[in-house]
């Protein structure tokens, strides 16, 4: 089985995404979008760009 998406409203009525793995575990969790097009458009950017994604490692950056 692939892994999903799975569209939810968080507690403060934003819209989210999780990825989740063919073993149930929740592998990316998206930001908190106003609408539910909005989070379903980032879902779609994400199907599009990850086969091109490159892998860059360093140091991490600080949010």
């Amino acid at each position: 089985m692939a892994g999903k998406f799975e569209v939810y409203t968080d507690e403060s009525g934003m819209h989210r995404f999780r990825l989740k793995a063919s073993n149930g575990s929740v592998v990316v969790t998206g930001e908190a979008y106003e609408t539910r097009d909005d989070c379903i458009k980032s879902i779609e950017s994400i199907r599009k760009l990850a086969p091109y994604a490159e892998l860059k490692e360093g140091a991490a950056t600080p949010a």
